[in-house]
């Protein structure tokens, strides 16, 4: 029997209705699974020591959250990754300026498009890296690490997490800062950068700091010249920032939060900061937080996280530019 334009009115409002409490009840059930958390780097690295200590952390308030490692591009592979998730609130990124930077200025090809396929949750941590080298060579100092690769053109060499990583950037800062000639070892990731930088295979590292690389340095296997922040970490107090030996332009600050791909629902998402907002404001996360070199992200959100990383974007476009750094 035909359907007349009233009864088909009626028939729309009821099927809107009925989607919009289908989804309401979806939303109210979350989570019901376990929730993938990938981490863009392999294992050993700063990103690893925040998503872990994240996950058990969150357990109570969101249920089992499982990691996933997918190493590769620096950091591409794995939020290239998520975007291609379904828009559930169950793949979450940790992600931030990393993921940000690398893909919005130095891919000539990139995989995903940060502004547009992954919607910011909210930051968790403050991170920040440290210039070090191998207890071997006779550097104590930033002015002393420039002097010996002055002296020695295109014999040092320096690793890094991977191509297009902060760490990489930050390194090739040094270079033109400096007016320095330092050749760039990629990795596949921290971990493999800092274990071959304590056996002697790289003689620098520029590296995430994390309570394992504080520890290295304490125990004389490598030795941190310097941090990128802004003031004396509260963990290291005794390793000088890279602004006090004269470099401000290595203050160099990274976020790193919990992205999704873009879609899933504002409800979903709000629950996930909300719940790492709680996480956060207990004092032994936050001491975690800080003992490993970084600071706690206590008040941020969606809105924050998103201000966040455009700023670092605004930020290292200038200096990728000046660099002419394009990667395929």
């Amino acid at each position: 029997m035909p359907i007349n334009r009233r009864r088909f009115t009626r028939l729309l409002s009821a099927a809107s209705a009925l989607a919009i409490v289908s989804h309401d009840s979806w939303a109210q059930s979350y989570p019901s699974r376990p929730i993938r958390l990938v981490v863009p780097f392999p294992p050993g690295g700063a990103f690893d020591a925040v998503g872990r200590p994240w996950a058990e952390k969150i357990k109570p308030l969101l249920g089992t959250v499982t990691i996933e490692n997918i190493g590769g591009g620096g950091s591409s592979l794995g939020a290239a990754a998520v975007t291609r998730a379904q828009a559930d609130g169950y793949t979450l990124l940790l992600g931030g300026t990393q993921t940000h930077v690398n893909e919005a200025l130095l891919k000539a090809r990139p995989l995903y498009d940060p502004l547009k396929d992954l919607d910011p949750v909210t930051s968790v941590a403050f991170y920040f890296l440290g210039i070090a080298v191998h207890p071997s060579l006779p550097i104590q100092n930033l002015a002393e690490l420039v002097a010996y690769s002055k002296s020695n053109p295109g014999k040092l060499s320096y690793g890094h997490a991977g191509v297009g990583t902060i760490q990489h950037l930050t390194g090739e800062l040094f270079k033109s800062a400096t007016g320095t000639d330092i050749v760039q070892i990629p990795y596949r990731g921290t971990g493999p950068a800092i274990s071959d930088l304590v056996a002697g295979q790289v003689p620098m590292g520029i590296l995430g700091v994390t309570g394992q690389v504080l520890e290295l340095h304490a125990a004389g296997k490598i030795r941190i010249l310097a941090v990128t922040s802004p003031k004396r970490l509260t963990a290291a107090s005794d390793i000088p920032t890279a602004s006090e030996q004269g470099q401000p332009r290595l203050t160099v600050t990274g976020t790193i939060g919990l992205l999704v791909p873009v879609g899933t629902p504002a409800s979903v998402v709000k629950q996930i900061s909300d719940a790492t907002r709680t996480a956060l404001a207990e004092p032994t996360y936050q001491k975690m937080l800080t003992d490993t070199g970084m600071e706690a992200a206590t008040d941020s959100g969606p809105d924050s996280l998103r201000r966040a990383l455009a700023a670092d974007i605004a930020l290292w476009s200038p200096v990728v530019k000046a660099l002419d750094l394009k990667l395929e």
